[in-house]
């Protein structure tokens, strides 16, 4: 009797043990439920793309979503104080203000009490879904079982005009912007690249992908939407693209432009969105061509938008001549002892060739890149290509595993090229003094895949002391250029 007794005060501490173990196992939780389940949200039945390292969240059963998502996905301008901890929405004419671990917040100038303050998770801020959502007239949906965020918007107005003629819909912003619609395709093209040279936002893809067009204000941005896209598999090796799929450019010398952001806008259907974020509203036209290469052309007049003109700056009769500096960006090309990278090389001499072309009057430059940008080989002859160019003249430095080479070379690859070849490396040769190597046969993407007369100049060697000295120097770089533009000019028969 005395040992079953004895067993069974042994069992209830056991049971009394384990109780307390999961007592003090419960009270170590968050006050907080943070949902570990991956939560999407939909927006008229396109997910949109979350960061990678915060994700919309059920926090106390309320939806939660990062500031990106409502900044970037949802269309919203968003500014975030860090001193005060609050968040300001902004959207056409709509203005709510939050602060983190506050359920009180400002819709214009009215205070209104919410159920779910913002929090700060991991850096960052996470604001709730159904309020922001409802106060710009989004239906807010939620399905448990699948943990999906639905958003619709609203109908949009349909004005009749007095004429009696067919319902049109609004633009979808007030700058005057116009929607060009290209034909969708069938499947998902891909993005190759993205660069903006001479204030020209310049798009490489495999195929037509039907570019829609619109103005944003407060702050001004031109917001291109490619249906059916996503980023090719090569994207990132030349172009800066994180595990969000998002990137960006920093753009220094545009007056109009001073940024352009790209991202992976949605999956379902796969959609790519790239805003330039501008210094003022600005005109802009679209051109396109038949190789999926599409232009945002800011170089223009008059009203915002315009219908797709190809090619772009053909009709007034002059010659197009498309300079190319080779590499750029994170393709430095060859690198001297000094540490001079080739890139800084091309730029300037063909800067100061641009220069020098945009004084005759009979002929139209247009450069592959002005900057430091990283530019495909396939985007500058495409480019060429779409411009239905004259003439092409990529411009580089040589190099060599030792240090004798020397001299001045210029390639062809076709044999409708040989006439420009000589005649530009007679001028050449002349410029820099160096030994003449001679016109040559080279299988080089860029001259090889351009339609027009296209040649590669070799100016010197990098690898040979005595070359770089010459070819770097300023006196002899206005020598060169020079030479080039009269070789352009000579073969272009314009005096």
């Amino acid at each position: 009797m005395i040992q079953k007794k004895s067993q069974l005060q042994e069992s209830m501490m056991k049971k009394l043990g384990f109780l307390m173990v999961l007592f003090i196992f419960l009270l170590a939780l968050p006050e907080k439920s943070f949902a570990a389940v991956d939560t999407k949200v939909i927006l008229d039945g396109t997910e949109l793309v979350q960061p990678e390292n915060t994700k919309a969240e059920i926090i106390d059963k309320k939806v939660m979503v990062p500031i990106r998502v409502v900044s970037e996905s949802l269309g919203y301008d968003v500014l975030w104080n860090k001193q005060t901890q609050t968040v300001t929405i902004s959207k056409e004419g709509m203005h709510i203000e939050m602060t983190v671990g506050q359920k009180a917040a400002k819709v214009n100038t009215e205070t209104v009490d919410i159920d779910a303050p913002p929090v700060i998770k991991k850096g960052t801020t996470l604001v709730p879904l159904r309020f922001i959502g409802e106060q710009m007239n989004l239906k807010v949906g939620w399905n448990n079982k699948a943990k999906t965020v639905t958003l619709t918007s609203p109908i949009p107005e349909v004005v009749i005009d007095e004429g009696g003629t067919a319902p049109v819909t609004p633009p979808p912003s007030e700058t005057g912007g116009t929607i060009i619609d290209g034909a969708s395709p069938s499947g998902v093209s891909t993005v190759s690249a993205i660069s903006f040279n001479d204030n020209r936002l310049i798009v490489t893809t495999s195929g037509k992908v039907g570019p829609k067009i619109f103005a944003m204000k407060a702050p001004d941005r031109l917001v291109i939407d490619l249906p059916n896209s996503a980023f090719a598999p090569s994207f990132g090796d030349g172009q800066a693209l994180n595990g969000s799929q998002m990137g960006e450019l920093v753009i220094t010398d545009s007056s109009d432009v001073t940024k352009v952001r790209y991202s992976l806008f949605t999956r379902e259907p796969s959609a790519i969105r790239i805003v330039l974020d501008l210094r003022q509203a600005t005109s802009y036209q679209l051109v396109s061509d038949d190789s999926g290469l599409y232009v945002v052309d800011l170089n223009v007049d008059g009203d915002v938008g315009g219908a797709p003109i190809v090619p772009p700056i053909s009709s007034d009769g002059k010659k197009i001549v498309v300079i190319d500096p080779g590499h750029g960006g994170v393709e430095p090309g060859k690198v001297a002892l000094t540490g001079l990278q080739e890139k800084i090389i091309n730029l300037t001499l063909s800067l100061k060739v641009e220069q020098l072309l945009k004084q005759v009057s009979a002929i139209n430059v247009v450069m592959t890149r002005n900057d430091d940008t990283t530019l495909s080989l396939s985007n500058r002859a495409k480019l060429a290509n779409a411009l239905n160019a004259d003439l092409f003249v990529s411009l580089h430095a040589n190099g060599y595993t030792t240090s004798t080479a020397s001299g001045t070379e210029t390639y062809y690859a076709r044999d409708s090229s040989i006439p420009l070849a000589k005649t530009i490396h007679r001028y050449l040769v002349e410029a820099t003094g160096l030994k003449d190597r001679g016109v040559k046969y080279g299988n080089y993407h860029v001259i090889r895949e351009t339609t027009m007369p296209a040649v590669l100049l070799e100016t010197g060697f990098m690898s040979n002391a005595s070359d770089l000295a010459v070819i770097t120097n300023e006196t002899v770089e206005m020598r060169m250029a020079i030479g080039i533009v009269e070789g352009i000019k000579e073969y272009l028969g314009i005096k």
